[in-house]
């Protein structure tokens, strides 16, 4: 049902979702990291979005973390590159609860994040959860697989009707260039129902995730830590 919507509700141009990811271990439990993302309607052309965030991640227990996040998020008018007035100016205070489990290869990740937004429309909440699974193949260098293949899949809900939001799915596959560097590329794909903090359909992901942590136990090239926050 939802794809059947997507040739009228949102523009059918393959564009492009780019990701700078940093962290730094302050311990084996805590986590700093920031990210900036940049996104276009069309192929590197069309820019309409732009985000850039901060935020802590605490490992309570093994398979349990928590992390808090502030950031700003901007969209533009479609039609061309950052065109004016913005669709939406908006500051965000998110938070979120991890779950993950490993059987075998594989591994799960539960996500359930709380985002309170502070738009130009006003003040809204919003509520997403993220199912996932990953699976790291190769051989072993320095501790870990040199390729990761992830698929997820994200429902976005908000506190006012309609409560549907959006769908998003992601496929991916990671290459651990180093210990500190994971490169990654992808496609996203996403379904909006009467939305417009943000546009667009399809889309190429090409992020970069790095480590920036002083000590060599870097945690970098850990399943859950090369994905998009």
């Amino acid at each position: 049902m939802f794809y059947s919507y997507t040739s009228i509700a949102q523009t059918p141009s393959l564009g492009s979702w780019n990701c700078v990811n940093i962290k730094y271990s302050v311990s084996r439990k805590m986590i700093l990291f920031s990210e900036a993302q940049l996104r276009s309607l069309k192929l590197y052309n069309n820019f309409h979005y732009h985000e850039i965030k901060a935020g802590l991640t605490y490992e309570a227990i093994q398979g349990l973390k928590f992390a808090l996040c502030f950031g700003k998020y901007d969209t533009y008018k479609e039609g061309g590159n950052f065109r004016v007035p913005k669709n939406s100016d908006e500051k965000r205070l998110w938070q979120q609860v991890i779950i993950d489990q490993k059987i075998k290869q594989i591994k799960i990740e539960q996500r359930y994040r709380l985002e309170l937004r502070f738009t130009t429309s006003g003040f809204k909440t919003r509520y997403r959860y993220r199912f996932g699974l990953a699976y790291e193949f190769g051989k072993t260098k320095d501790g870990c697989k040199p390729f990761l293949i992830l698929m997820n899949n994200e429902v976005f809900f908000g506190g006012r009707e309609p409560y549907f939001e959006r769908n998003r799915t992601q496929t991916a596959i990671n290459y651990n260039l180093n210990k500190q560097t994971v490169l990654q590329i992808g496609y996203v794909h996403q379904f909006d129902y009467k939305i417009n903090d943000e546009t667009g359909t399809d889309f190429i992901l090409l992020g970069i995730f790095i480590d920036v942590s002083k000590t060599r136990n870097s945690r970098l090239n850990k399943i859950n830590k090369v994905k998009p926050e």
